[in-house]
Parts: C-alpha cells; sequence; structure tokens
C-alpha cells in the first residue's frame, strides 16, 4: 500500500504534526499543574503556567487542528442587538467523508478526556480543600468545555449541511428525471 491509501484507510495519521500538536499543550498543562506542586511553592506561578498552557492549548484546538483533523471550525460573535451568535464553518461533504478516521478519534477522544482530567484534578483540590487552585483548574476546564460545546455545535452544524445537501441532490435529481421522461414523450 501506499502512502495514500494507508492515509484514507486510517491506519496512520494523515498530520501527525498537528496531532503532536494538539496533544502537546494539553499533556503540557495537565502535566505541569500535577508536577508543580512537588517543586514549586507560588500559586501564583502555577496559575498563571497552567492558565497559560491551557490558552494556548484553546488556541490550537480552535483554530489548528479542529481545521485540519476534523474539517471544523467555530466561533462565536455578538451582532448589533448584543446577542450571542455562535458561526460555524465546515468543510464539503466530500472532503469531510475523506478525514482520516485515525485524526478524528485523536481530536474528539481528546478534547474529551482533557476535561475529565480537569474534572478529577478539581475533586482532588476539594477533598484537600485547595479551593485557590480550584480557580485555574475552573479556567482550564472552561477552556475545555467551550472547545467541546464549540465543535460539538459545528459537527451538528456540518451533519444538517450534509443532509440539506443530499435532500438538495436527490430532489433535483428526481426533478430532471421527471422533466427529461416528459420531454421524450
Amino acid at each position: 500500500m501506499d502512502q495514500n491509501q494507508l492515509q484514507a484507510t486510517g491506519k496512520n495519521y494523515a498530520n501527525p504534526k498537528t496531532c503532536f500538536f494538539h496533544v502537546l499543550f494539553k499533556a503540557a498543562a495537565l502535566a505541569f499543574y500535577i508536577l508543580s506542586a512537588l517543586f514549586i511553592n507560588s500559586f501564583v506561578i502555577i496559575f498563571v503556567i497552567t492558565v497559560l498552557l491551557a490558552a494556548l492549548d484553546f488556541w490550537v484546538v480552535k483554530n489548528v487542528s479542529g481545521r485540519i483533523l476534523v474539517g471544523l471550525r467555530w466561533w462565536n460573535e455578538v451582532d448589533e442587538q448584543g446577542e450571542s451568535v455562535w458561526k460555524f464553518e465546515c468543510l464539503d461533504h466530500e472532503s469531510l467523508a475523506r478525514m482520516n478516521k485515525k485524526d478524528s478519534w485523536l481530536f474528539w477522544w481528546t478534547l474529551y478526556i482533557t476535561a475529565v482530567a480537569w474534572i478529577f484534578l478539581g475533586i482532588f483540590s476539594l477533598i484537600r480543600f485547595q479551593a485557590d487552585f480550584l480557580l485555574a483548574i475552573g479556567v482550564c476546564l472552561s477552556l475545555s468545555i467551550a472547545n467541546i460545546v464549540g465543535f460539538t455545535k459545528c459537527r451538528k452544524d456540518a451533519k444538517k449541511q450534509i443532509q440539506a445537501f443530499a435532500q438538495q441532490t436527490i430532489a433535483s435529481r428526481v426533478s430532471s428525471t421527471i422533466q427529461s421522461a416528459f420531454s421524450v414523450v
């Protein structure tokens, strides 16, 4: 099998560098937060670096790996009336169908696992009565959940667009078939 066939079947990652950076900042934020308690006594340093790493992860996922690994992009705008409006972009249905399954799997699972890890760390901080660390965990969890909500809504919107396109295609084919049937007569 050549490289293109392997990527199409999902046996290799189609975008290994993007996958690496998709995981890197998540792992860095979690690892720094967990290991910093052993080496650093300053809550401020732990908070700032952990939140910075989580913010880098949020940006990479939202603006880079979401587009490349799953073909989705989202953002939120405030319209003239002051209402929050979600905006979604996705690749066309043919490009979405060709997305690498392994890349997609890595994207979605790491998105969810990171949020679960922050929840466990939050519970652990509550048990140890470290309320100040809950602030750092809350910010990191909020960023993770924002990406989960954004990409989940975007995926649902993409499915609606694909269904609408399929219905439109079927309707136009039926219409052209009927027209050609009557034009023959």
